[in-house]
This record gives C-alpha cells, structure tokens and sequence, in this order.
C-alpha cells in the first residue's frame, strides 16, 4: 500500500539509493497556482547536513515535475514528480547486504518478500519522506484558502551531539497543532480524524507512539479532570478546556487539534551491536556511513505534511457529505 488517502491522494514510489523518488497527487483541485519556492523551502527543512549530527549525504533535491501543471497551475488532472538521487552510494551499505541490523526493516522486508534492498534501507529509509513533503506542501496551499495552519514543533529530544560521541542514536518527541478546523470533520467509526492522523504518523519511519490531546496522561486523570465542558462566546457554543485535542467521537470540534508523535532513536548506530546473518550465523556490526543521530529535526515538517494530506482529504469529504 503505497496511496494515502481518500480524495486528496498521494502515492509515492522510489528507494534510499535507486534513480529517483517521487510522487503522484490525484484529487488536488485545478486552477491552483503553486508556489513554488514554497514547496522548495519545505524540502530544506527536511534536508540532511543541517547539523553536525545529522547525515552527510548531501542531495540538491531539485523537483521535476512532471504532469497535471500548466504555467504553474495545477489542471484537475495527476500531479506528477519525482526527485534525482544524485548523491547516493551504494556501496557504503555492500558489506551489510547480508547482515540483519538491529531494528531496521531488513528481516521483516526479507520474510514478506524473499528479498530486500539493501541499500540505505531501500523503501524503507527516511528518504521516501521526501515525495510525503512535496505533497504536504501543495496541501498547505490548498488549505491556506480555507483559513486552515499547521505548526509542529520539537517538545523532546534527547542529548544528540552526547550520543554521536559516544556513537549512539537519540530519539524524542514531535507535537503538532492544527488551527483553523471547522466542527464536524470526521467520521463516527472506522474514518475517524485521529483515527486518520495516527494512521498516517505511523506510516513515517522510526514512530512507535502517538497520542491526541492529554493523550496516555488522561489514563490517570478522573472524569472530572478529563471532560471539556462546553460554554458560549458571543452567541455561539464553544469546547470550553481541549483535554480531548480538538477531537470527540472522532471528529473534529473547533478547537485546535493537538496531538504528539514519539520517534524512536536512529536504529543505525557506530556501536557494535550484535546479530545474525542470512545464513543464520552470530555476527557483529558496527555500522558507519551517513546517518542522522536523531530523527526530529528533519521529521518536523514531515509530521506537518502528513498533517496536511489527511486534513485536505477530510475536508473534502466534508464537502461531498
């Protein structure tokens, strides 16, 4: 499954270290003019040699687009892109071909397929982001004539440049708020809008939680704690408190929807580590090449861009109801 969404569709293509990336947006409305630096912009802030601790690998990420623009205006048809690796090296990861490491994909991808890429993780690797971020980008705009932002921001992340001395990884925290939303997007059962949320953060490498509103701290707290009460604000009723995140019965209430996204540290790390080969033999590895100490950094935008893609969508549907 490699397509998000309902209306406002993405699908991606492409792997760490193969020709290109790239993407597909069907649904996204004609006559939209796109900015294009804007969408440029958003690809840096998910580019790699922003920090000492981040990778080295050091990609120019220069969009072609392909389809479904005329004059920079989109046409109702496909969207089409793709972006050129032009900076990989394969052969950083030939010694590792037939080694499985430490809470990669490399096992789980071999037992579903018989086979695996090996290089940098192939569809596995934080790289397939990119196509995630190009389309979340040309959500935003679609979403800026509805009056509707996207912020997310770092809230924890443990000591990177500590961990790269002593070739470790660190993980943290993402919180993202989304502002603007009308009451109402959602649906009651299985299309949930945290429900939607989740299962589009989760499909980011190295998430392993993901909370709405007070999240796991409501578990501890009574009913009295927990409830949003209602009020009226010049003549109209508002969710007075958002214990909830924005989101009851599993739609949207008018308040900010806020929610939290854990990424778990980079698995690829300078210490030894051990673990078996194909051939099911005891080995070490340590692994060295082009990697980031920690995911967030760079992750931020990507939690907004999908953020992006499953609000777009929800309105939409919205409008067709």
């Amino acid at each position: 499954m490699n397509t998000i969404g309902h209306i406002f569709r993405l699908t991606t293509f492409g792997e760490s270290h193969g020709t290109a990336i790239g993407g597909v947006i069907d649904g996204c409305p004609a006559r939209l003019e796109l900015d294009f630096d804007f969408i440029d912009n958003e690809l840096r802030r998910r580019k790699t040699v922003q920090t000492e601790t981040a990778s080295q690998r050091q990609e120019p990420d220069r969009i072609e687009w392909l389809s479904g623009l005329l004059d920079g205006v989109t046409l109702g048809s496909p969207v089409a892109f793709m972006v050129r690796n032009e900076d990989a090296k394969p052969e950083d990861y030939e010694v590792l071909k037939d080694v499985y490491r430490p809470s990669h994909a490399d096992f789980t991808y071999e037992q579903k397929y018989g086979l695996r890429d090996w290089r940098g993780g192939g569809r596995a690797s934080a790289r397939t982001t990119l196509p995630i971020v190009v389309a979340g980008a040309v959500a935003k705009q679609v979403m800026r004539e509805k009056g509707v932002e996207i912020q997310a921001e770092t809230v924890f992340m443990g000591d990177a440049e500590q961990a790269q001395r002593e070739g470790d990884t660190v993980g943290g925290v993402v919180e993202c708020r989304i502002m603007g939303l009308p009451a109402g997007l959602g649906e009651p059962m299985f299309g949930k809008f945290s429900a939607e949320l989740a299962h589009a953060m989760f499909s980011l490498p190295a998430v392993k939680g993901f909370e709405i509103g007070d999240g796991f701290a409501m578990a501890r707290m009574k009913g009295s704690e927990a409830n949003d009460g209602f009020a009226v604000k010049n003549g109209k009723t508002i969710v007075a408190t958002n214990h909830s995140g924005g989101i009851q019965g599993g739609i949207t209430n008018g308040n900010d929807v806020v929610f939290r996204v854990a990424f778990k540290p980079i698995p690829s790390l300078a210490k030894p580590q051990q673990t078996v080969n194909r051939a099911g033999e005891a080995c070490e590895i340590a692994i060295s090449g082009r990697h980031d100490v920690c995911a967030l950094p760079r992750a931020v935008v990507s939690v907004e861009a999908l953020a992006a893609l499953v609000t777009v969508d929800a309105l939409m549907m919205a409008n067709m109801q």
